[in-house]
């Protein structure tokens, strides 16, 4: 019996490494994939908090995460000290990543317009070479993103959180010939041609 027992301890030890190394791999690629993320820090601002003793200072980050290959995501986060603001919008914006197309991988598919609130924003595609034409908190979303060549301009409010939700708001509205060809039961050449030309796109596009 005694033989038997050393025979099965060897067993349950491998197939506990097993499980272990599975851990380890799948460890191994949330962190390849948190790596390739980046993270451009748009605004912090001090809050205060009134208490009984006095005012309570902290810090409110506003962060912006993208794998600059057409996902993006922002957050915010509170605490006592920066870093562990930081930190917390960081974790935020990687919780709220959303995939966008975008043509050729380097600029916008079609003009837009987004609004939150008092933020009003206006994108626009531009030809290669153009490069960033954004201030503040728009440059930062479109780096994160991977935008290469765009126009944009903020018409509304200064405020970054509302400028960041805004262009959230118009990067949504995106949609690729491929979207408007299954939408409409057409091929993606018909929408291709039919964007060439302003008689063949009023054809194609009555609504």
């Amino acid at each position: 019996m005694s033989g038997g027992e050393n025979q099965e301890q060897p067993r349950r030890g491998r197939r506990g490494g097993g499980d272990r190394g599975g851990d380890r791999n799948r460890d191994r690629g949330g962190d390849r994939e948190r790596s390739e993320l980046v993270d451009k820090l748009v605004h912090i601002n001090r809050v205060a908090k009134v208490v009984k003793g006095g005012k309570r200072f902290g810090f409110a980050a506003l962060v912006v995460v993208g794998d600059q290959k057409g996902r993006v995501g922002f957050g915010h986060g509170k605490a006592r000290e920066v870093p562990e603001a930081v930190r917390k919008a960081t974790e935020a914006a990687k919780k709220s990543l959303v995939r966008i197309p975008l043509r050729e991988g380097r600029t916008l598919h079609h003009d837009v317009y987004g609004r939150h609130g008092a933020g009003k924003v206006v994108l626009r595609p531009a030809p290669v070479g153009t490069g960033i034409i954004a201030g503040g908190p728009l440059r930062a979303v479109f780096d994160a993103l991977g935008v290469h060549d765009v126009v944009a301009k903020s018409v509304g409010t200064s405020n970054p959180y509302n400028m960041v939700r805004a262009t959230f708001d118009a990067l949504k509205q995106q949609a690729s010939p491929k979207m408007i060809a299954n939408k409409r039961g057409k091929s993606v050449a018909d929408i291709l041609t039919a964007r060439k030309g302003g008689a063949a796109v009023a054809e194609v596009s009555p609504e």
